[in-house]
């Protein structure tokens, strides 16, 4: 379990510049400028010199806000975690509370350990999956700030699942568990029409009408951005001898990049197959999730019904 009752977000460097050497570093770091000759100072505590030094150059308020951005470098304890954000992911650390002043005059604090950008389960901690209210941070126009959404960035560190996460999984899954029977229930040309539709909503083009494409090919879909070709079989149930019969054919037309096999009964004998990576074949599970996914519940609802 990783604990903090303290959490800063802090930039390495102006525009970062100095994330490379303080994450990456065999010697890991965080590191502060601010062009402050007064380290003796800040080592003894004397913040209110700090604020009348800076007040000579900045407005009071400034003069404030730099002191208490340095004082929270010198004095946070080794308890206090640190984050920044570095190639998309969040990284997080601790560091020991020694401050060393180098030639340039900045000023570092070693990492204990070393800059982690996963959670305890190793799973990375990707800005993408991570909520905006605790991201926004990153756009902080200063250098060190408290961070507002500690409970919740120590409960992705631990990969603890928030309640109200897990409700809506549990409602999701339980969604995709009842459209299953929907599926079953249609007609093959319904279930046709259904593939149609969650392909064309991943962005797929028909090359050829529905339903007047060659004998062997249900549909025939191109990617218009990609520029990939893809042949696709729909069938309601399916035997080996008829999903390799299908894979021989496509093997044989040059003019696909792809093939999609979709059946929604017993497939589980099918799965024993070894399939080449442009061959997938796509059962009920599967299929009951891109149809949640696609919006297309209230279309098979009506269908089914």
């Amino acid at each position: 379990m990783i604990e903090a009752k303290t959490v800063k977000f802090i930039k390495l460097g102006r525009s970062g510049g100095w994330e490379d050497r303080c994450i990456e570093s065999e010697n890991p770091m965080i590191r502060l400028g601010f062009d402050n000759p007064h380290h003796q100072k800040c080592i003894d505590g004397d913040w209110d010199f700090m604020n009348r030094y800076w007040c000579e150059s900045k407005t009071k308020g400034k003069a404030t806000e730099t002191t208490n951005q340095i004082k929270d470098f010198y004095t946070q304890p080794s308890t206090t975690m640190w984050i920044t954000f570095y190639k998309r992911k969040l990284y997080w650390c601790f560091a020991e509370e020694e401050v060393v002043q180098l030639e340039d005059g900045s000023r570092i604090r070693k990492v204990v350990g070393e800059w982690s950008s996963c959670d305890v389960n190793g799973e990375p901690l990707y800005v993408e999956n991570l909520s905006g209210k605790l991201t926004k941070v990153q756009m902080f126009r200063g250098t060190i700030c408290s961070v507002k959404e500690s409970n919740y960035l120590l409960k992705r560190i631990n990969a603890q699942v928030l309640p109200e996460i897990q409700a809506a999984k549990d409602s999701l899954a339980n969604l995709i568990c009842s459209v299953k029977p929907l599926i079953k229930n249609l007609g093959w040309q319904d279930f046709e029409l259904l593939v149609d539709l969650v392909f064309s909503n991943a962005g797929w083009q028909r090359v050829a009408t529905l339903g007047k494409v060659e004998k062997s090919i249900d549909l025939d879909v191109i990617s218009p951005v990609t520029g990939r070709r893809a042949f696709i079989q729909v069938k309601s149930q399916s035997s080996k001898d008829e999903f390799k019969d299908y894979i021989d054919q496509f093997e044989g037309m040059s003019q696909y990049d792809e093939m999609y096999y979709i059946s929604h009964t017993g497939t589980s004998h099918l799965e024993e197959i070894q399939l080449p990576n442009n061959i997938q074949l796509i059962g009920l599970d599967h299929m009951a999730e891109l149809i949640v996914n696609a919006g297309l519940v209230k279309w098979l609802i009506t269908k089914a019904s």
